[in-house]
């Protein structure tokens, strides 16, 4: 674990005594902000892709999916355990039913832990959410929300189709049935400044946010932004100006939540600017630098709120207490 910020690796191993690894899942959802349901168009960074792998499209099945990558994420990181994450477009978009025959066809992959399920906050309704209890009882469930910005312009401006206050109820109703939420967040959205990005992470501490990934503003091709940025009309920040803003970010948030992602991943043939953002490597240790610099680390700058959800292994009901497995007592 870093010693500046609460990563997830080692947030992970803590849990399950041994390397635990994501594996991407496209299961063939859609959006409501792509099929019709809300009409704006999409969001102005997505493309017809929508952060899938195209596994869906080529026929394969859900298990499939998770056992070839079981076998690469097994090779290239000895990864002894896995999560699958449910990643392409809203993966609460559809009928309850099918959602349960769907994560429970995950769940049944042997040494599958749990689910990481990425989707909007106008996709969490009651009846999604009880699903999710459900099976928060028998393993680990993460809902991971996008966000993307707590400024309602800067939403209106990217075509997101909800507001701040529409993922704040999102949180709350999935805290009130004890499980954990991560939130995504974009820095350097169009007509941001370094306030209103630490705005966010402002806002996310409020709601005592469990866990938060993080990436800069990249320009994809097939999207308005790449419109915008063609026409000279969009300024992506350096990598310099990211790794200030993500740290300023970091500073922020509580000490508890989870940093699952400090810098994104896009495809090469996809990608239009900024280049810098195929150097992951060299971001990363960007960050770290920065934040040793500063003599700075997560939740410095945190604001004093009610301690946030602490979850056991399965997320199915609040610990209290100190966690005598740390030095401080806080838990991982």
């Amino acid at each position: 674990m870093s010693s500046r910020y609460h990563d997830l690796n080692s947030h992970l191993r803590a849990r399950f005594g041994v390397r635990v690894q994501k594996i991407s899942v496209d299961a063939g959802f859609s959006c409501p902000n792509r099929d019709g349901t809300l009409g704006t168009g999409g969001c102005a960074y997505c493309n017809a892709r929508g952060s899938g792998t195209g596994a869906h499209a080529r026929g394969l099945s859900v298990s499939q999916q998770i056992e070839a990558g079981k076998t690469a994420m097994a090779r290239r990181y000895k990864a002894r355990r896995f999560i699958a994450y449910f990643q392409a477009f809203s993966n609460t978009h559809a009928p309850v039913d099918r959602l349960r025959a769907v994560y429970r066809e995950a769940l049944g992959v042997d040494g599958v832990v749990g689910l990481s399920i990425g989707t909007r906050p106008d996709c969490v309704g009651e009846p999604v959410l009880e699903l999710l209890q459900e099976l928060a009882r028998e393993r680990l469930i993460w809902l991971e929300i996008g966000l993307q910005s707590a400024c309602d312009r800067t939403l209106e401006r990217i075509g997101r189709g909800h507001d701040a206050a529409c993922f704040l109820r999102a949180v709350a109703a999935a805290h009130a049935r004890g499980l954990p939420v991560c939130a995504h967040v974009i820095l350097g959205l169009p007509g941001e400044g370094p306030a209103d990005m630490r705005r966010t992470a402002e806002t996310l501490a409020g709601a005592a946010i469990d866990g938060v990934k993080l990436h800069q503003l990249y320009v994809v091709r097939g999207t308005r932004l790449e419109t915008l940025y063609r026409r000279g009309e969009l300024r992506c920040l350096a990598q310099d100006e990211y790794v200030a803003a993500a740290v300023d970010f970091l500073e922020r948030l509580p000490a508890t939540a989870v940093v699952q992602r400090l810098t994104g991943d896009p495809q090469p043939e996809e990608l239009v600017a900024p280049a810098w953002s195929l150097d992951k490597a060299g971001t990363l240790s960007r960050l770290q630098a920065e934040l040793e610099r500063r003599d700075t680390f997560q939740g410095r700058l945190c604001a004093p709120a009610a301690p946030a959800l602490a979850l056991n292994f399965t997320g199915s009901r609040p610990i209290t207490g100190p966690d005598p497995r740390t030095p401080n007592g806080t838990r991982p």
